[in-house]
């Protein structure tokens, strides 16, 4: 059944004058599904004890841990059952990627080396980049054109024999563009270097298969795809040399210790199963749903332009610019329009900076500088995306004094 049919939207927060808020921030975090809850409470009353623990109550939680990590496996297309891939639970993405990129980077040796990632990453990878750069290693950009795509034509001339990693998203935090990560991977395999893709955004969201993009890690996170916040994963292929970034027991093969989240894990598998039952009416309805909003703010704004609109896109991401308007100004009388969105990625709030995305795209300062966020989930109605257009067009016309 489509969430969209259930009492699950942030809709039921009032906004400001008694109205209630339409959320279009899902790709910051998504509400918990029901039976996400539900399974997860299931979870929790059962009691499991420490997996890591030897006696029976332990080993039965080890049971139904090692059982969900195989089933969480198999559904982002990965294998544990042959021991071909191994998938590390995280507290998160930022860990995830955290992990893959420090501890696949620095496990070749210790020496530093090269590391590649494009120009249009999460904050999260920039800024572990910017660690090793710290450390003595160099970081190199891969660019991109102006609708966002990574020009895969540029990564052959910058891999080298220094090249420990290189990694690129599977889809803009902000922008929605897909990167075409299977011939990326294809070229780093040729050149024998483990690539890793940050797929936060595309999990939950547009199928995912491990083995067919043929990278060599994957990290996923199950708040952005109606599943619990504070777990995520990385898949990682087991031939593939990484080294721990945290400290402690021997938990998951002694790359990230501390107690092993049963209950999480089961609501992230849960979240998984219920977008593999949906997913193709989920593509369509919300492929729908997003044409529909931006065709008819477009309609009501004409100058209004979609980041990256020429590109393979998320079905639910709308990267938007309203020239002439500044983009904190609008996103606060929206916020107090009932309209929830973002001015670039949640973790990037507050932050004066201008998108490193939108730069990286060639977009002019001024333009940047009045885009927002707009990203809508499995609980978004029709209602909600007419509703929200009228208010965003009353409020952007009033900003600018029309």
């Amino acid at each position: 059944m489509d969430l969209s049919g259930r009492a699950l939207t942030y809709g039921v927060f009032q906004g400001g004058f008694g109205m209630q808020t339409i959320y279009l921030d899902h790709n910051a975090t998504t509400p918990v599904a029901p039976e996400v809850v539900e399974a997860m409470s299931e979870c929790f009353l059962h009691g499991h004890a420490n997996p890591a623990s030897t006696h029976r109550p332990g080993q039965e939680a080890h049971r139904v841990l090692e059982e969900t990590r195989e089933a969480t496996a198999a559904m982002l297309g990965a294998d544990l059952v042959s021991r071909r891939d191994r998938l590390i639970f995280t507290s998160g993405g930022t860990e995830a990627n955290n992990l893959a990129i420090r501890g696949m980077a620095q496990a070749v040796g210790a020496e530093p080396g090269q590391i590649i990632i494009s120009a249009v990453e999460h904050t999260c990878v920039l800024k572990t980049a910017e660690h090793l750069m710290d450390a003595g290693w160099r970081v190199d950009t891969l660019g991109v054109t102006p609708q966002g795509v990574v020009r895969v034509d540029r990564l052959r001339g910058l891999l080298s024999e220094q090249t420990r990693l290189v990694s690129v998203l599977l889809a803009n935090h902000e922008t929605g563009v897909l990167q075409p990560i299977v011939e990326l991977a294809a070229l780093c395999r040729e050149a024998g270097v483990p690539m890793h893709t940050d797929a936060i955004q595309a999990a939950g969201k547009i199928p995912l298969d491990f083995g067919a993009l043929g990278v060599a890690a994957m990290s996923v996170a199950a708040h952005k795809f109606h599943g619990p916040p504070g777990i995520g994963a990385l898949i990682i292929r087991r031939d593939v040399p990484i080294t721990p970034i945290l400290f402690g027991s021997h938990h998951q093969e002694g790359l990230r210790p501390g107690t092993e989240p049963v209950t999480l894990a089961v609501g992230m598998l849960k979240a998984l199963e219920l977008w593999r039952r949906e997913q193709e009416a989920r593509v369509n309805r919300m492929t729908g749903l997003r044409d529909r909003f931006e065709a008819r703010l477009k309609a009501g704004w004409p100058e209004l332009i979609v980041h990256g609109a020429g590109a393979p896109r998320l079905p639910q991401t709308s990267g938007i610019a309203f020239p002439g308007l500044d983009a904190q100004m609008l996103f606060t009388a929206l916020d107090a329009a009932g309209v929830a969105c973002s001015v670039g990625p949640a973790c990037d709030s507050g932050s004066p900076e201008l998108s490193p995305t939108l730069l990286a795209m060639g977009v002019s300062r001024p333009i940047a500088a009045s885009s927002l966020r707009f990203s809508l989930g499995a609980t978004t109605t029709e209602a909600e995306i007419d509703e929200a257009v009228e208010r965003i067009l009353r409020v952007a016309r009033a900003q600018r004094g029309t």
